[in-house]
C-alpha cells in the first residue's frame, strides 16, 4: 500500500506542477512585433523571382547610379579598391582559388544579385537605394558582364528570365524550393 500511496502523491505532484506551468506567464522578453515590422524586413527574393518589387531600371540609368554611389568602392571599372572580386568580367572559373569569381561567371541567379544590391548596398548605407535603383544597378552589371543587352529594362518581369552562365554550376540542396 506505501508503494500505492506514493505513486499517487507523485503523479498527483506531476500534474499539479504541469497545470501551473501551462498557465504560468511567459518569460515577458521583448515586445510582440507588429505585421508591418515584418513585412518592412521580409524582402526576400527567391531564383525564380518571386519576391521581386515593382519598378524597373535600365543599364543607362544603373551607370549614373553606380557613379555616384558605387564608384568610391568598387572604382569606375568595377575592380573593387578593397580586394573584393571583380564586379565586371571573368572567365570560365577553372581555379576557384584564383579568386576570379565574379557575377558573371559564378552567381547562378540574376535575382540573387538584385537581391544582395537591394539588401547591403552601398555598403556604408545598406537598403537605402530605392527599388528602381537597385533595377537599375543590376541592369548596369548584368550589361556590363554583357549578360544583357544595353538597352535591355530590367523589372521583376524580364529579371528572372537571365540565365546566368553558372547556373548549373551549383548542387541545388531543395530543389522544390525553386
Amino acid at each position: 500500500m506505501p508503494i500505492h500511496r506514493i505513486s499517487v502523491y507523485s503523479a498527483s505532484l506531476v500534474f499539479a506542477l504541469s497545470i501551473s506551468v501551462a498557465f504560468a506567464d511567459g518569460p515577458n522578453l521583448g515586445t510582440p512585433i507588429e505585421p508591418a515590422d515584418v513585412a518592412a524586413w521580409d524582402i526576400s527574393v527567391m531564383p525564380d523571382g518571386s519576391g521581386l518589387p515593382a519598378g524597373n531600371g535600365t543599364p543607362s540609368q544603373g551607370e549614373r547610379i553606380y557613379a555616384e554611389k558605387c564608384v568610391a568602392c568598387h572604382d569606375q571599372d568595377g575592380k573593387n579598391k578593397f580586394g573584393f572580386s571583380p564586379l565586371f568580367g571573368g572567365g570560365k572559373i577553372t581555379d576557384i582559388s584564383a579568386g576570379m569569381k565574379t557575377i558573371a561567371n559564378f552567381w547562378p541567379y540574376s535575382t540573387t544579385l538584385f537581391d544582395f544590391i537591394r539588401r547591403g548596398m552601398p555598403w556604408q548605407q545598406p537598403r537605402s537605394l530605392t527599388d528602381d535603383e537597385v533595377y537599375a544597378l543590376t541592369a548596369f552589371i548584368l550589361a556590363k558582364n554583357k549578360l544583357i543587352g544595353e538597352t535591355d529594362t530590367m523589372n521583376l518581369e524580364t529579371l528572372p528570365k537571365v540565365r546566368m552562365p553558372n547556373r548549373g554550376g551549383f548542387i541545388i540542396r531543395f530543389p522544390d524550393r525553386i
